[in-house]
């Protein structure tokens, strides 16, 4: 929702504590709203299962977008992903990003045992914002669980942030400086960690 979002505003906040607190580091923005990122399919996924050093031209031009994303993410010392909950679940945008980063030799390695995430002691803090009041219905929350489980399977160390009744500020039941007030001190204490 652009300027009036509530996980951007949010996100935001993070990020410049966060550049606060560490002056050398680098802000690197990537905004799922505008960029265009295609489904999987069986040919993107035969090109992440054939070794770098085997794939053609074509699976390496395939795979362009997702190795940009891929080395964005590995890159990075912190991470912060506002996730607003559209219909119980994360934003289609959001799951195309997660689809793409998903690259095998790079944010996950095949071991003797299997599979293992390879963002050990990396730091993932999701923003997650809802309209709705989901305090007293915990149970309706489909998309922490789905973050800590599908960051954990990559190895990550993962925060989540639940922020419900974002649709008060829109139905000015509440001001918007003072909603962001709410939930300013728990930014901070995450980015100490």
């Amino acid at each position: 929702m652009g300027p009036v979002s509530i996980s951007r505003a949010l996100t935001e906040e993070f990020a410049a504590r966060w550049l606060a607190a560490h002056p050398h580091g680098r802000l690197v923005e990537r905004d799922l709203a505008t960029t265009a990122i295609p489904p999987i399919d069986a040919a993107w996924i035969a090109a992440n299962y054939t070794p770098r050093c085997e794939r053609t031209a074509a699976q390496h031009e395939l795979l362009a977008l997702s190795t940009e994303l891929t080395a964005e993410l590995l890159a990075a010392d912190a991470v912060v992903a506002g996730v607003p909950m559209h219909n119980w679940g994360p934003p289609a945008s959001f799951k195309l990003w997660a689809d793409q980063i998903v690259r095998f030799g790079e944010t996950l390695a095949i071991t003797p045992d299997g599979l293992r995430g390879t963002l050990a002691h990396k730091r993932i803090t999701c923003i997650v914002t809802a309209g709705r009041h989901f305090i007293a219905h915990a149970d309706r929350d489909h998309v922490g669980p789905w973050l800590r489980t599908f960051f954990g399977h990559l190895g990550a160390d993962v925060a989540t942030v639940f922020v419900d009744g974002t649709a008060d500020v829109r139905h000015r039941r509440i001001e918007r400086g003072a909603f962001l007030d709410r939930h300013r001190a728990t930014i901070d204490a995450l980015t100490e960690t």
